[in-house]
């Protein structure tokens, strides 16, 4: 058998698409007859794209794919009417996404993540937009000047400002922006003061709390509670399975690159590591690569090798994001070299700990991590082990034959 593909892209991840195509339908409470197909012949539109409803349900706004050209993909965002299906556009830019809209309890606004996309010369940056969502106002940048990317969003109660997360320093801390016109550019409170990775914000009715989804290096997902004023430790609810008993304990440590800037790293540390028995190192380098080792991983889990006695190493190389966009650019040109000369720098300095073995070193890397396993295979004899998975040997392959 065989499968004709007639559009792209056929594939996203690691399943096939299929001539199937992502739709979206609205009905009524109550009402027995069939939905109303809201977006007929979509074509590749809604694939991977998120929606939102206005808070009269007047209104659905999504993320809505285009090809430019053959080679030339992006996002607009869009509001559909949901009595006729009309269809118009509220933003639009060339090299540039729009995405994970959410709209304005008061029903004003439409908030979303802007991506521009990387080009020859320069990583693309993201920030959160804002534009009215009869599209006769905006749009306009929430952060301008805050130096990290902005990832999940969640409006306030009373739709005076917006909840987000964003990568910083290994972290994954939770921020809140006030909307008003009249605020400054930038006035941004980061509200956790704590080492987390935050996911599923989901304020309260009565704007006192955030709750949310808290992980970190050393602890699975767990909810907690967070008072939305300024600087707060998280309070931790009731879940199933927690606290979750590990094989070690998490330690940070920092070393300057050859080029002197400051690399951070988490290093893992079985129970068994001490100066009268050091322990064996693993060097774990991140996919992405534009990532960062900040929160809790079912699938990339140190504890396992900690388990078995290992020091694991887990680094944010060049490329990794938390650090600002000059981080990011340091090696964007140099995919290979910088990030190596980095890792190097930050390994050399957990070597130099007594209860680390520095005879006994491996490294492994999955993705991005697998093409710095190949990299490193080919430029260092220090480490007794290599494991390389799911990597690649050079970039111009991964660009001909993924979508």
């Amino acid at each position: 058998t065989a499968i004709l593909h007639e559009s792209v892209p056929v594939r996203y991840w690691d399943h096939d698409l299929g001539p199937a195509e992502l739709r979206l339908f609205a009905l009524a409470a109550g009402d027995e007859g069939a939905p109303r197909d809201l977006t007929p012949s979509p074509g590749r539109a809604l694939d991977q794209q998120s929606f939102t409803l206005s808070a009269d349900g007047r209104t659905v706004v999504t993320s809505w794919r285009r090809w430019d050209s053959p080679s030339e993909l992006r996002s607009e965002l869009v509001a559909i009417d949901v009595a006729d299906g009309s269809r118009r556009t509220l933003l639009s830019a060339a090299g540039t996404d729009f995405e994970q809209p959410l709209t304005s309890p008061d029903g004003r606004w439409v908030a979303c993540v802007r991506s521009g996309h990387h080009t020859p010369d320069a990583p693309g940056d993201q920030t959160v937009v804002l534009t009215g969502l009869t599209g006769d106002s905006g749009p306009r940048d929430l952060l301008a000047g805050f130096d990290r990317w902005p990832a999940e969003l969640a409006w306030a109660p009373d739709s005076s400002a917006l909840y987000f997360t964003a990568d910083d320093q290994g972290r994954r801390p939770v921020y809140r922006v006030p909307v008003a016109e009249t605020t400054a550019s930038g006035a941004v409170t980061r509200i956790s003061a704590d080492d987390g990775a935050y996911t599923d914000l989901s304020p309260s009715p009565d704007g006192r709390y955030v709750y949310a989804l808290r992980s970190s290096v050393d602890e699975p997902p767990t909810p907690v509670r967070l008072e939305a004023a300024e600087g707060q430790k998280p309070a931790r609810l009731a879940s199933p399975g927690a606290p979750l008993s590990l094989p070690g304990h998490l330690t940070e440590i920092e070393a300057a690159a050859d080029d002197g800037t400051p690399i951070r790293s988490w290093l893992v540390l079985p129970r068994s590591a001490s100066v009268a028995d050091p322990a064996p190192l693993v060097l774990w380098v991140h996919g992405g690569p534009m990532s960062s080792w900040n929160s809790w991983s079912w699938r990339w889990n140190p504890w396992l090798l900690a388990a078995r006695g290992y020091a694991v190493l887990l680094p944010d190389p060049a490329l990794s994001t938390g650090y600002g966009q000059d981080f990011i650019t340091r090696a964007y040109h140099q995919w290979g070299d910088r990030p190596y000369r980095d890792v190097m720098a930050v390994t050399d300095a957990a070597l130099a700990r007594p209860d680390i073995d520095s005879s006994r070193t491996a490294m492994m890397g999955g993705s991005y991590g697998g093409y710095m396993a190949n990299w490193i295979a080919g430029h260092t004899d220090r480490f007794r082990a290599i494991v390389s998975h799911a990597g690649l040997w050079v970039l111009d392959q991964m660009f001909g034959t993924t979508d």
